[in-house]
């Protein structure tokens, strides 16, 4: 019998248990209710749900999402309908499900992290929470809370002091020192870390001679950035000795292999739900297959392993 269990939050009291290694990256996969029909959910680690801030937002201006090379570019801009609503229509309907649902927030200033974390205490259907900290801090200029130590630091804080959920914090890889941010987010409490969002990027329309999106910049997802994510899950299990979620073009099931054994507890799905609804599950289905092939009765027998 495989063991495919994995425990995200071993510090935390509640804890938080997935059944397998495999989740859904925000963003990808909406509040995963819009995939319900063609996907068996149940058979997932882990749902994340889009990005959710504290009001509703409409988003970038159009077009938001293009495909490049090995990728897409998205300027989405965190359209949602804003954590009342994700409570009152949404939350009723995780709270039905097996899987767990881990709910991505996104805020402008640290006080509107703390308050939608705050909102989400107590709600059932809800598992954890996944801090997203490529947002730009309006309080200090603009500036990615997640490219400064201290900022990324001070975010966690809050969001721990205002929920008793398990607390992952999603890291950009903008930035020199990844090592440095994650260790920073360690220390002030954060119970897993998800490496990575997307990398800045842009393309230009040659014909219009402007930019192709409407936001002009985006963030750049899907294989083009799997090396990257790995190294960056790499090294930051040299530094932290909390799960590590590996997100960042993982579209089959040696992929995912390649993050658990760089030092990832668990993996996230994300574009590659855009072309196949199915891809989480067929990576699933990977994982279980080399185990057998391999004779590996236990997923966290693998975990790290190209680090020893």
């Amino acid at each position: 019998m495989l063991d495919l269990t994995v425990q995200l939050a071993p510090a935390h009291p509640k804890g938080l248990l997935l059944a397998n290694p495999v989740m859904t990256a925000a963003g990808t996969f909406g509040y995963g209710t819009e995939y319900s029909q063609v996907v068996d959910l149940q058979k997932l680690g882990a749902v994340v749900s889009k990005g959710t801030t504290l009001k509703p937002r409409e988003g970038n201006l159009q077009p938001r999402l293009i495909e490049t090379a090995s990728g897409i570019l998205n300027s989405v801009g965190l359209q949602n309908i804003g954590i009342d609503a994700v409570i009152e229509e949404k939350a009723p309907v995780w709270a039905q499900w097996q899987v767990p649902v881990i709910v991505n927030i996104a805020g402008e200033t640290i006080e509107e992290y703390a308050q939608i974390a705050a909102k989400l205490e107590g709600i059932a259907g809800i598992s954890g929470i996944e801090v997203n900290i490529s947002c730009p801090n309006i309080a200090s200029g603009g500036v990615e809370f997640g490219i400064n130590p201290r900022a990324a630091a001070e975010v966690t804080a809050a969001v721990k002091s205002a929920s008793s959920l398990p607390i992952m914090v999603k890291l950009s890889p903008n930035v020199t020192d990844i090592g440095e941010i994650a260790l920073a987010v360690c220390k002030a409490g954060a119970d897993a870390i998800t490496l990575i969002n997307t990398m800045r990027g842009m393309a230009i329309d040659i014909n219009s001679r402007r930019p192709s999106l409407g936001n002009r910049i985006g963030g750049l997802s899907g294989p083009a950035i799997k090396p990257i994510a790995l190294y960056m899950v790499y090294r930051t299990a040299e530094v932290v000795d909390i799960p590590i979620i590996g997100c960042g073009g993982i579209t089959c099931a040696e992929d995912a292999l390649e993050f658990l054994m760089a030092g990832a507890s668990a993996i996230q799905v994300g574009t590659a739900n855009l072309t196949s609804p199915q891809a989480a599950l067929r990576v699933l289905d990977g994982i279980k297959q080399f185990m057998k092939k391999e004779n590996i009765q236990d997923i966290k027998a693998m975990v790290g392993k190209a680090r020893s």
